[in-house]
């Protein structure tokens, strides 16, 4: 009889458990779109070791970044996509907080 009340209960741990990752995850990606944005006013040069960091961020947002900039044009010389792509993280992030 206990089997039957145990199954709702790790069913519920579970969906807290990939909420959580989830959170956590887009909290990171929000922190590397951040910094990417940031690092792109930076001119380092390619034998710097701060280099590699640089690609590795490029490497990792940009795929997400260009979906945005197919879509939004830039304003002038200012690139309004990264503010649209953290606000739809954060959206997503409220979205997944509020079902949980």
């Amino acid at each position: 009889m206990g089997d039957v009340f145990a199954i709702p209960v790790v069913l519920a741990s579970a969906r807290t458990s990939i909420a959580t990752f989830l959170h956590v995850f887009i909290y990171v990606y929000m922190l590397l779109v951040f910094a990417y944005v940031l690092s792109s006013w930076m001119r380092i040069s390619y034998s710097s070791p701060l280099h590699r960091v640089l690609e590795f961020l490029r490497e990792v947002c940009e795929p997400y970044l260009h979906l945005f900039r197919r879509v939004i044009p830039p304003l002038g010389p200012v690139d309004v996509s990264p503010m649209a792509a953290l606000l739809v993280l954060v959206l997503l992030d409220r979205l997944i907080a509020r079902f949980v």
